[in-house]
């Protein structure tokens, strides 16, 4: 079990972006997308009552999860401060369920925001899942910002912060091209 003591969440910018984006596609009726809280059971808590430490109660799926004009999506949203994505920031029980989730014709993603370049990238489950399936087989256990695929970016337009259903559309019309998988 992981534990969680307060001092600041890691993704913490991105996702407080991602939340405010998806408030205004709610309130635009562009999309309508949750939140997935990570359960945890706390155990400590200091004389105000907030929690000082805690553990995560089960692994949760991922973080976003909703529908955009009748098309079903989840995402996790992850931050990387270095050209180099660690792999272990994704977890295989994610892996697994992004992958049930388009078997059942939804689209998985990952909206990942390189901070040292200030540059968001729409990563589709089958690029994730490349540099999965290369780790699992004994390749590298990481992906680097120039081997990814960077033909979907993501950029702030208006009150979206972090615009991502530009990107989704572009997916969704690739994978149309493509026909059945």
């Amino acid at each position: 079990m992981a534990a969680w003591k307060g001092h600041g969440l890691r993704g913490s910018m991105l996702e407080d972006m991602v939340n405010r984006t998806n408030e205004a596609y709610r309130q635009n009726g562009l999309a309508l997308i949750q939140k997935i809280p990570t359960p945890i059971t706390p155990v400590e808590m200091n004389k105000e009552r907030q929690i000082t430490l805690a553990y995560f109660d089960q692994k949760s799926t991922v973080d976003y999860i909703g529908s955009v004009q009748g098309v079903p999506v989840c995402f996790d949203a992850k931050e990387c401060a270095q050209d180099t994505f660690p792999l272990q920031n994704v977890h295989s029980h994610q892996i697994a369920f992004m992958e049930a989730f388009e078997k059942q014709q939804g689209i998985a993603f990952i909206i990942l925001y390189f901070t040292k370049r200030e540059e968001m990238y729409y990563l589709p489950f089958s690029e994730v899942y490349r540099f999965w399936q290369r780790m699992e087989a004994g390749g590298r256990k990481s992906f680097t910002y120039e081997e990814m695929d960077r033909s979907l970016p993501i950029f702030r337009k208006g009150e979206y912060l972090c615009h991502y259903l530009e990107p989704l559309a572009k997916d969704l019309s690739a994978r149309d091209e493509k026909g059945p998988a």
